[in-house]
């Protein structure tokens, strides 16, 4: 069962596509479609094996999109928004984006940094004094800074020991963060080497919200979303937004369940800077547009071109940036996974080709970056 979106004010233009001519076809999208039909074996054979996907697995669905520069040249539902109601995924679905929320944080330091507020090297203690509370701190280390933050490698542990740290109302992440440093331990020398932490990203956050002089949430909105455009991309889904919210499935070890994932919806803990969006792949197609320098970005230039060059120590091509996952081909992108939502965020910074897959179950997980490799080969191909 597939769904085409049948209203989407952001698709109604014609496409063109100069340099990938050869590669797609599209149309422009219209309510009736609200899809193109791109001639492209990669998208035909991808699009053949979603198909059946949610045939194989009616749990949920998926939206898929490729992304030429900032253009949304296919998109498409595929399984259920909400299979109970018989709701269709479709091009406006909304889905938790999950880490893929740490891009957008990593873009508000690079905003307070252009702005002079912060400095990527400033200690973080500089605007939050609690991070002193640090269990098991290196005797002589350097201090956390900003940058190491952003970048993972501050030497902190993923999570804190706090129980219920990713529990509770929305409008406390900021308590939850703070009762979470001193349950969280390091495990490595500040800036020694790459470590992922969500409660890293949840400090930077407070961090900056502290810095700004503003609550986070609303320093994201202003910054980012407004500026793109980004009509249903939200931290709290509101009566406007709610009726196109898909519902997150996630399998348990008693069958399927939905109400962990519904429980998250009124809060996460600590869970917002490192977690907290909801957004659509049309939104997310405007986000990708500004990161990969296709349309006028939400920062500076040399900002971004630095938020998406790799900051890890680590030898190899593969490494981290700024919010931003740097994978072995070359890659940008973020990926995320939370109770009952997963979501794929890839682009090729060569040939600003991308793709976005969000998901309310499991389908089309980990697919994304095997269509994007694919579409980069046909692209280069026709060339």
């Amino acid at each position: 069962m597939i769904h085409r979106g049948p209203r989407v004010q952001a698709l109604r233009r014609a496409l063109p596509l100069a340099a990938l001519a050869l590669v797609f076809c599209a149309c422009a999208i219209d309510d009736a479609t609200a899809t193109t039909s791109p001639r492209s074996a990669a998208i035909e054979d991808y699009r053949q094996r979603m198909r059946a996907n949610p045939a194989a697995d009616t749990v949920g669905g998926a939206t898929v999109a490729v992304i030429v520069g900032d253009r949304v040249v296919w998109a498409e539902g595929f399984g259920w928004a909400d299979r109970e109601k018989r709701i269709p995924a479709s091009v406006e679905t909304i889905y938790r984006i999950g880490s893929l929320t740490k891009t957008f944080t990593a873009v508000v330091l690079m905003q307070l940094v252009e702005r002079g507020i912060v400095q990527l090297d400033d200690p973080v203690e500089k605007y939050l004094p609690e991070i002193r509370g640090l269990a098991s701190p290196r005797p002589g280390a350097k201090p956390v800074t900003l940058r190491m933050l952003a970048s993972h490698t501050a030497g902190i542990v993923r999570e804190p020991q706090l129980p219920g740290a990713a529990a509770g109302p929305i409008a406390e992440w900021e308590k939850k963060v703070l009762a979470s440093i001193p349950t969280t331990a390091f495990d490595a020398d500040p800036g020694a080497r790459y470590q992922y932490s969500n409660i890293g990203y949840g400090i930077l956050g407070l961090t900056l919200s502290r810095a700004a002089k503003k609550p986070f949430m609303q320093t994201v909105e202003e910054g980012v979303f407004e500026p793109l455009e980004m009509h249903s991309s939200t931290f709290i889904i509101d009566e406007r937004l709610q009726r196109w919210l898909s519902v997150g499935y996630e399998r348990g070890a008693n069958g399927i369940d939905t109400a962990t994932p519904a429980l998250e919806h009124a809060g996460r803990g600590y869970k917002v800077p490192n977690g907290g969006i909801y957004s659509t792949v049309v939104d997310l197609a405007r986000f990708m547009g500004a990161l990969s320098g296709a349309t006028k970005g939400v920062t500076t230039e040399p900002l971004r071109v630095m938020m998406e060059t790799r900051q890890t120590p680590e030898p190899g091509a593969a490494g981290y940036g700024f919010g931003v996952q740097i994978s072995q081909e070359g890659f940008l992108g973020h990926g995320g996974s939370v109770a009952g939502y997963t979501a794929q965020f890839d682009f090729d910074p060569a040939t600003k080709l991308g793709v976005i897959v969000l998901s309310n179950g499991r389908a089309g997980n980990g697919s994304g970056s095997q269509l994007l490799q694919a579409l980069v080969q046909e692209a280069r191909g026709a060339r």
